[in-house]
């Protein structure tokens, strides 16, 4: 019985007695000794003065409430968006400031990662596997008739399910063009690399140098550079002439097929392995953060191909406990530790392989535990042409442009 409740029970009462009776037959003894009353149920204590003040102060809904309110204020922003672009108004898309993009980094998005993959390992039983993988199944909509085993008991863990293999038919490779798209997925941009800048989706771009790294292979050309010239590094990886820099995004979703092939012919001469933030890439956050890509976790693979410069980026996202190259066994990824801003660099180039590791086109290259992006930048003559639409679904082994 509340200090209210209390008071007017007594009020309604002729006399002390009484009052002091009807407290006396709920358990609570009143002492009056001052102006702060103080209660007693069996051995319990409760201060009237202190419940007060914690029933002032709560932290966690004022955390829920002010949270919900800026969500649902940057909802109702983005709403007014979406209906402004139907009627045809072209807007520019909102870049996330240094602060959002600090307290975002805060979230443990790397140890959950570790988590998530190792839970990926652990068996289930058999009577458990079915049930799990058809609520995966319905969520993404995976196509099961594609995949190489279609008995989901046959799946021991979901890294397993994850990384299913296809029918060999499934993705017939294209044999007419020389650039094939090397996963399933979106295309989130393509084009021509301009002012060394590169675009991850329409309007939002990223830097070429911070992406790929300082061009340590090419010492010698770095010598003649302009510093002061943003696109002297673009044209370093241009060694031919006519030939032009041009860049692919193809967005992985978790209910694509995880694993990616090589998109042409050509030659792996250097890996470079960036640590870094897991944070997601799917396109809502791709359009709300400039540079996403160089704040995550990616292993870039470069060589040459008939055309020049050629390079193929894993980019590591929330839930990938590891970004795996099938010929590269030193490869780690998500590890515990990392210095910022670090990168390694390691050569498939070596005196027992002068060539590097040669690629067919179509050829198992590596994979995710779940969902991620690749990034193609290639040099290729001027006159090479996209034969794509942003945001379409693109399988691979599917043509991405001609000569």
């Amino acid at each position: 019985m509340s200090a209210p409740l209390l008071k007017v029970c007594c009020a309604q009462l002729n006399g002390t007695n009484s009052c002091w009776l009807l407290l006396r037959t709920q358990g609570i003894r009143w002492c009056q000794g001052g102006s702060e009353r103080t209660f007693f149920r069996g051995r319990g204590r409760l201060n009237t003065a202190s419940l007060g003040l914690q029933a002032r102060v709560r932290p966690l809904p004022l955390l829920i409430a002010t949270g919900g309110g800026y969500v649902g204020y940057d909802q109702y922003g983005r709403y007014k968006d979406r209906e402004l672009e139907k009627q045809g108004i072209e807007l520019s898309p909102r870049i996330a400031n240094e602060a959002q993009v600090a307290l975002y980094k805060t979230i443990p998005t790397r140890l959950l990662s570790r988590a998530w993959g190792r839970l990926n390992q652990v068996d289930l039983p058999t009577w458990l596997r079915k049930p799990i993988y058809n609520l995966y199944i319905w969520t993404f909509g995976v196509n099961m008739k594609e995949a190489a085993v279609e008995d989901l008991h046959h799946y021991r863990n979901l890294g397993e399910f994850f990384r299913r293999k296809l029918k060999p038919q499934a993705r017939p490779v294209c044999d007419s063009h020389c650039v094939i798209s090397p996963a399933d997925g979106k295309i989130l941009h393509f084009g021509r690399v301009k002012n060394c800048e590169v675009e991850q989706v329409k309007g939002v771009t990223y830097s070429l140098e911070t992406f790929l790294g300082p061009q340590t292979f090419a010492e010698t050309i770095a010598l003649n550079r302009n510093e002061d010239d943003p696109s002297s590094f673009q044209d370093l990886l241009v060694t031919k002439e006519g030939n032009a820099l041009f860049h692919c995004v193809v967005y992985l979703a978790p209910g694509d097929y995880h694993c990616f092939h090589s998109p042409t012919d050509w030659r792996v001469a250097h890996r470079r392995h960036f640590p870094g933030s897991l944070m997601s890439v799917n396109p809502g956050v791709a359009r709300w953060i400039k540079e996403l890509f160089c704040h995550n976790e990616r292993v870039v693979l470069s060589g040459e191909w008939a055309h020049g410069f050629f390079s193929l980026t894993a980019v590591g996202a929330t839930n990938v406990g590891s970004i795996r190259i099938y010929f590269d066994k030193e490869l780690r990824t998500n590890l515990p530790r990392y210095s910022k801003g670090s990168f390694n660099d390691f050569s498939y180039v070596s005196n027992n392989n002068q060539e590097g590791i040669s690629m067919r086109k179509g050829e198992h290259l590596g994979e995710f535990n779940l969902g991620s992006t690749i990034v193609l930048l290639f040099e290729a003559p001027k006159d090479f042409t996209f034969n794509l639409k942003a945001g379409q679904k693109i399988r691979y082994g599917e043509p991405l442009g001609t000569m």
